[in-house]
């Protein structure tokens, strides 16, 4: 029995002995593989830091500048991943902007396109919407701030930022603004001498006069204005480029006009709508008659319109001489009636009340009664109107069930028939790029490099130089309530006759109404019956 014991445990020791080395052997061929992999990203970081391994996603060819001749991106595919639909409709995603995140274009880069908009937003929606804009080819910005957005903290980190240029809402600034032309004429003067909205319309006119001219020193080619809760689409071009999308333009065209689409919230406590909201209301002019007014009832849910608020776009001006605004959506000519063309693809997507706060912000910075009679006098659409009022004599929790019925899109099957219809439509682009910069970092670096610099200038304000140029003076940080209305330096206004070029500033307006189209129905129903 020993014996029979032992010859069995003989085999054993020998298999337990292969095991053991094998084991050893195992484990340096993995420690082996596990040194190699990091030296390997140890080396692929020190190549990307000191530059010699450019992001393949955005390399030129054969050389770094986007318009050398013969350049072109390359472009990462996807066959059946759905990673293209998530980066628009193309089967193919080309950002060329995005670079290294330093977004240097250089004076070579053309068109060079800019931006203008009057906005007392933070940074938590300028940053995002600056740099989106960055990453589809805009090189310029001219941001026109009060509030917020004109605070010590927050503007030190947008004039850091390479091709911005800041003007404060100061006294200078209004008196300087007081003596424009666009006090003795016609086109705009419906608008003048009164609150809210009409006031804003006035000063973003103004400013974007202003505009126009620091475009012009820039060296700039096409000039936009717009909010910042909106954001441009570029659709339809091999790349998601606004750079290319103008330099296809035809030379005799003097605007494009971009239709917008309207957010439509899916939730009552969006936070970041850039990175957050994907589905939008079509607009009228992208879709048919048919279509349009076949679900006005089902898209408008009980609401004034089929917007919330305005649904007749903006639009992109070529820099020329006698260029002037045509207000807030539209630019015009003095000496010519402009040739102006509308996108099919492209829109402006309009981030209509995407966070429930809106209501009581908006409602903050207008000091108008929150009656019928006044609010028509003080906001330009019927939602914005209506907004005003619940956000004035409403509870919190009213609020919030009213904004949830109005504004938030709740019932699933719905979304998916006007979806289907074209009514409704998922775009996931922006979304896309905005998450993509915020994972880099690059919102971070921003604010933390203007920070240092910051902290040197209280150094060197504490000593006493604190009206040194460029800043802002204290009683025009925080501007006041909308109330008092712009008016020009000369109360003795004279205006000009209009010459066959003027044209009628265009407000906000709403996109066609039932009544519109019940209308010419029922003109179509008596033609015929007289007939």
């Amino acid at each position: 029995m020993a014996g029979l014991f032992s010859t069995l445990r003989r085999p054993t020791n020998i298999s337990s002995s292969n095991f053991q080395s094998s084991s050893v052997f195992a484990s340096r061929f993995l420690y082996l593989l596990t040194v190699i992999s990091v030296s390997l990203a140890v080396f692929a970081f020190v190549l990307q830091w000191r530059g010699g391994l450019p992001d393949p996603t955005t390399r030129w060819i054969p050389g770094d500048d986007p318009n050398e001749a013969g350049s072109k991106p390359v472009r990462l595919s996807s066959s059946s991943s759905g990673c293209a639909d998530i980066l628009g409709q193309s089967r193919t995603a080309s950002f060329p902007y995005f670079r290294d995140w330093k977004f240097n274009f250089g004076s070579n880069l053309r068109p060079k396109i800019s931006i203008t908009t009057s906005t007392s937003a933070g940074l938590e929606q300028i940053l995002p919407w600056m740099f989106y804009h960055k990453v589809i080819g805009v090189t310029n910005f001219f941001l026109f701030v009060e509030g917020k957005a004109a605070s010590p903290n927050v503007s030190k980190v947008l004039k850091s930022i390479p091709g911005v240029r800041f003007i404060y809402r100061t006294k200078e600034l209004e008196d300087v603004q007081a003596k424009s032309r666009i006090w003795n004429e016609t086109w705009l003067a419906g608008f003048f001498y009164q609150p809210c909205n009409h006031e804003l319309f006035v000063k973003q006119t103004l400013n974007m006069e202003m505009a126009i001219v620091m475009a012009r020193e820039a060296g700039v080619d096409w000039i936009i204005h717009l909010d910042t809760d909106e954001l441009m689409h570029p659709a339809g071009t091999s790349e998601y480029s606004l750079r290319r999308l103008l330099a296809d333009i035809p030379e005799d065209v003097d605007m494009v006009i971009f239709p917008n689409y309207e957010s439509s919230v899916e939730r009552d406590d969006v936070k970041e709508p850039f990175s957050e909201v994907s589905m939008f209301k079509n607009n009228y002019d992208h879709l048919t008659k048919e279509m349009y007014f076949g679900n006005y009832k089902e898209a408008t849910r009980g609401n004034p319109n089929y917007f919330l608020t305005y649904g007749n776009g903006k639009s992109a001006a070529r820099v020329q001489d006698h260029l002037r605004p045509n207000g807030a959506h539209r630019w015009h000519n003095y000496m010519k009636s402009p040739k102006e063309i509308k996108l099919e693809e492209a829109a402006v997507l309009h981030y209509t009340y995407p966070k429930f706060s809106d209501l009581t912000s908006r409602r903050d910075r207008c000091g108008c009664k929150p009656t019928k009679e006044d609010v028509k006098r003080c906001f330009m659409l019927e939602f914005d109107r209506a907004a005003f009022i619940i956000a004035s004599t409403l509870t919190e929790e009213e609020m919030l069930h009213w904004y949830r019925e109005h504004v938030v899109w709740t019932d699933k099957t719905l979304i998916q028939k006007l979806i289907k219809k074209g009514i409704l439509t998922r775009i996931y682009t922006p979304m896309a790029i905005v998450q993509g910069l915020k994972e880099s970092g690059i919102f971070v670096s921003v604010i933390a490099s203007a920070h240092r610099d910051i902290i040197k200038d209280e150094s060197f304000s504490s000593a006493g130089n604190r009206n040194a140029p460029g800043y802002p003076h204290i009683t025009d940080t925080f501007p006041r309530k909308m109330g008092r209305i712009l008016e020009p330096q000369s109360t003795a206004r004279k205006f000009v006759e209009f010459s066959k070029t003027d044209r009628q500033a265009i407000p906000p307006e709403s996109p066609p109404g039932m009544d519109g189209i019940d209308l010419t129905v029922t003109k179509y129903l008596l033609k015929n019956s007289s007939s």
